[in-house]
């Protein structure tokens, strides 16, 4: 998913945070720095899982792209924080649960979160997130999202079907029994318009 959208949405519905929103910050520099003014977030693409192939002839695969928002609070009255932290986690989650990131995307999903680091300064809690979409087009007008389908979109056009029926019985005696004898019993062809 394009973080830009994700970023625009935080900002525009964290009013708590508004102006303290990152892009893929190392959270263990996080910890340790008390010039970054907080509250503050910081958000990251975690990884994306893809399922198997839903069709036979075709690729449609269910990705799910994860990312984190991780929140840096001051840590210096430890209750004080915890109370923060909850308030702000509920703030993300009006932002973020039911948006949809970009057209080809399933609103996004809440999957949990954790405390990843609490000491004298610094509260770290980590939420993850996910959006679904597919892997492979659903219409043949769409662009060609994978090899298969550029490969499809190279072959020429069916224009038209001819179909010779050679049928098993009555069969040639004089030829291996069971088995078409060679004579064709049937010819028909046919065109295909557009």
């Amino acid at each position: 998913m394009k973080f830009s959208a994700v970023l625009t949405q935080l900002n525009n519905q964290c009013p708590s945070l508004a102006g303290r929103i990152l892009a893929g910050i190392n959270p263990d520099t996080l910890a340790g720095n008390t010039s970054q003014a907080v509250p503050a977030a910081q958000v990251s693409p975690i990884n994306d899982l893809a399922s198997a192939s839903a069709a036979q002839n075709a690729q449609g695969q269910a990705i799910r792209e994860r990312c984190e928002v991780l929140l840096v609070l001051d840590a210096t009255d430890a209750t004080k924080a915890l109370e923060l932290m909850h308030d702000l986690r509920a703030e993300i989650w009006r932002a973020l649960v039911g948006f949809k990131p970009g057209p080809d995307y399933n609103p996004i999903e809440y999957e949990g979160g954790e405390l990843v680091s609490l000491n004298a300064t610094r509260l770290l809690y980590r939420l993850r997130f996910f959006a679904e979409f597919q892997l492979g087009r659903n219409l043949p007008s769409q662009p060609a999202e994978t090899w298969h389908e550029r490969e499809l979109d190279g072959l020429p056009s069916l224009t038209g079907v001819t179909v010779r029926v050679d049928a098993i019985d009555p069969a040639d005696p004089n030829l291996k029994k069971p088995g078409p004898d060679g004579r064709l019993e049937l010819t028909f062809s046919g065109e295909l318009k557009q």
